[in-house]
């Protein structure tokens, strides 16, 4: 089992695949850990840390595939705001023994599609198709988790498994 995280502090997005079948991967469960706007930072941390470790004492997966920052914020609160979010992920996480592995966004779109500068509908497209799903992941923060995860169950495969 593989479970992606698109971190943010208003939406996370999460996506928990069954990888060992042999139809492929399959979606378990996926969907956003919500926080309050408005509330103080620390307690909308709080809150998405109860919700990831519920999750991950629901489904205790093998790997835990995250969006790696990068520094090409147009806003630079945005990222540190990501970056709160980003450092409860890697606790709750840690507090369950789940490695993290990290996924700049250009791998994740080379790795579904085979173009690092895939738009966004594109990698949607192949996260479709992969996955076999009826329609279009939605909303963002799930299709970018379910690629996280998908793209970390790729490189797996492939022995190309980022640290």
């Amino acid at each position: 089992m593989v479970v992606g995280i698109d971190p943010g502090l208003a939406d996370t997005g999460y996506a928990v695949l069954e990888t060992g079948g042999p139809s492929g991967p399959r979606v378990v469960e996926a969907g956003l850990l919500k926080t309050e706007p408005g509330r103080p930072l620390a307690q909308r941390l709080a809150v998405l840390h109860r919700g990831l470790a519920g999750l991950f004492q629901a489904y205790p997966a093998e790997a835990v595939a995250v969006e790696e920052l990068y520094t090409a914020y147009r806003h630079p609160r945005t990222a540190l705001l990501m970056a709160h979010a980003r450092g409860v992920v890697l606790l709750a996480a840690a507090q369950q023994g789940m490695p993290v592995y990290h996924y700049p966004p250009a791998r994740v779109k080379r790795a579904l599609t085979g173009n690092g500068r895939a738009g966004k509908r594109q990698v949607q497209r192949m996260v479709q198709q992969l996955l076999v799903l009826r329609s279009l992941p939605e909303p963002d923060h799930v299709a970018d988790a379910l690629a996280l995860a998908l793209c970390h169950h790729l490189a797996s495969e492939a022995g190309e498994v980022a640290g």
